[in-house]
């Protein structure tokens, strides 16, 4: 039986290019969001911390903005992904390191930011890796979280963390915006900022990004099928099975 870890390696190893290539994480109003705060937050001569990189959307965006980027995930396919992404996108301020969130190879104190996009979903110990974002950065350091937030209601949150973990056996959790301030709170981040926006999800390019098995395709789309009619409201799910979740951001700062 295989560890939360090596199905982490196993899912996303071999699928590094299609995250390099997917619309949704490579487009989206929440990077030029992220690019804004870090702008107006950090100096230039600044070093962050991309947390969870995946196949390094974020980091490429935050990188002409400040000195140094550490990009840093625990499958090497997506940092293999990044290295070449980097260098044909002439992107010398960025490295790469292997490594998981909730134990990080670095000393307290050693960046301006920490921030992480689309992973945190993945992450079995939360409240750890949260802590260790708060650790890693200075004094009146920042924390920047983007992630697909789960819904609210708990219907429609108990459809979307099913049809999510049949697509992604690495998938954990989606959390609502009222936990991710919990978490924040309790890793002693203080919250500056929240914003959101709806992310379309196109149900055939979705499913074949995660490579998942025809059997649990058919599954999803039995759930999608019968579910109520407020949570096909609620995720706006359409005839062909894609459907809208949001994304959300959180901006918090480490005390001084």
């Amino acid at each position: 039986m295989k560890t939360h870890e090596q199905a982490v390696h196993d899912q996303f190893n071999p699928q590094a290019m299609a995250y390099l290539n997917s619309a949704v994480h490579a487009q989206g109003p929440d990077l030029e969001h992220a690019r804004q705060l870090i702008s107006a937050a950090i100096p230039a001569r600044g070093i962050g911390l991309d947390l969870g990189c995946g196949a390094g959307h974020l980091a490429f965006a935050l990188a002409p903005l400040v000195a140094r980027i550490v990009a840093v995930d625990p499958s090497e396919g997506m940092l293999a992904t990044v290295r070449k992404a980097t260098s044909e996108k002439n992107l010398a301020n960025i490295e790469t390191r292997m490594a998981a969130a909730e134990k990080l190879p670095f000393d307290d104190g050693t960046f301006c930011f920490a921030a992480t996009r689309y992973s945190a979903h993945h992450w079995t110990q939360l409240p750890r890796a949260m802590a260790e974002m708060r650790r890693v950065v200075r004094p009146g350091g920042h924390v920047l979280v983007i992630d697909i937030e789960g819904p609210a209601d708990p219907v429609a949150d108990m459809h979307l963390q099913a049809i999510e973990f049949l697509r992604d056996r690495s998938h954990v959790r989606d959390r609502s915006a009222a936990e991710w301030r919990q978490e924040f709170t309790q890793a002693g981040i203080d919250i500056l900022g929240y914003a959101h926006w709806p992310v379309r999800i196109e149900f055939a390019s979705w499913v074949e990004r995660m490579r998942t098995p025809a059997a649990k395709v058919e599954v999803i789309k039995t759930i999608q099928a019968e579910a109520s009619q407020e949570v096909v409201d609620a995720l706006a799910i359409e005839a062909d099975g894609s459907f809208t979740m949001r994304t959300s951001l959180f901006w918090g700062q480490a005390p001084r």
